[in-house]
């Protein structure tokens, strides 16, 4: 018996890095899971639904249930299905997890508006959109007397609670989601839904995109310098 048996879960982002693990290990402890990813690459372009599917089948190869979504959390309707996904296919949902995301590094003097909104719209509107549809439900399960015990799990990281140069977009995003997570605590605790932050850490290839563009902005400043 795991410690998750007969709950549903979503991950968002879920087809590479810590999305990944995230599903697996929510599956390997008894949760049916919906994995979601666009498959784009790590700065948002394109899609490939092989992203999802592989790791689908890597939850079915070790006994555990899954589903794969691939629409994208900027889309407002997008993220209504993939709440839609899980009742759907499972009948319920228990658990959230946003964790997808992109990166543009540009320091903020060669950073463009689209840059920085393209980098907002995935982490911090992707993460209050499937909020909002998961609430919605939630708040109507609790109201037609079925009391939810769910929860919201939000990724944010160092860039946004203690600054890192070259990310000015994914700094404010992972900043604005933990002040979101905070104010869905408060609005949530009344219909039994917990919402609560992690920071993980891993050198997924989203991390590895980073640490170049670093060591670029490191020459760079020197050059400046």
């Amino acid at each position: 018996m795991g410690m998750l048996d007969g709950k549903v879960a979503i991950v968002t982002g879920a087809g590479n890095g810590v999305g990944r693990g995230e599903a697996v290990q929510l599956a390997d402890h008894g949760a049916k899971v919906v994995v979601n990813d666009l498959g784009g690459s790590v700065t948002g372009e394109g899609s490939d639904k092989r992203a999802a599917d592989d790791v689908v089948e890597v939850i079915i190869k070790r006994g555990g249930e899954a589903v794969a979504n691939y629409d994208s959390v900027t889309e407002f309707e997008g993220a209504k299905n993939i709440i839609d996904t899980a009742i759907d296919s499972f009948g319920r949902l228990d658990v959230l997890v946003n964790n997808a995301g992109i990166l543009r590094d540009k320091m903020m003097f060669t950073m463009t508006p689209e840059e920085f909104d393209s980098v907002v719209k995935v982490h911090m509107y992707g993460t209050f959109n499937t909020m909002h549809h998961a609430s919605v439900y939630w708040r109507s399960e609790s109201k037609e007397g079925r009391q939810p015990r769910a929860s919201i799990v939000n990724t944010v990281s160092s860039a946004g609670l203690q600054g890192q140069a070259s990310q000015s977009n994914y700094g404010a995003a992972k900043a604005g989601i933990a002040a979101m997570t905070i104010i869905a605590s408060l609005e949530l605790v009344r219909y039994g839904v917990r919402a609560n932050c992690i920071g993980p850490g891993g050198f997924t290839r989203m991390v590895g995109v980073a640490m170049q563009d670093e060591r670029r902005h490191v020459d760079l400043l020197q050059v400046l310098v």
